[in-house]
């Protein structure tokens, strides 16, 4: 499972770094960082929720 980021739509409000701190963050430019872009096993049922919670539908999961 791979989960990337359009950038043209995060507001980067963080909401996704809410359910899954250890794949996404934002920098010290307020940008959101995908840490892992191919996403840990254990990390997968957290990704799918912030994924799902994105307010601006701006992450997407890609096998």
């Amino acid at each position: 499972m791979r989960v990337d980021v359009d950038r043209d739509l995060c507001e980067a409000n963080e909401v996704c770094a809410g359910f899954a701190p250890a794949v996404f963050e934002l920098d010290d430019e307020d940008e959101l960082v995908v840490k892992h872009p191919e996403v840990p096993e254990d990390e997968v049922e957290r990704v799918t929720q912030a994924v799902a919670s994105c307010p601006r539908n701006a992450l997407l999961i890609r096998d």
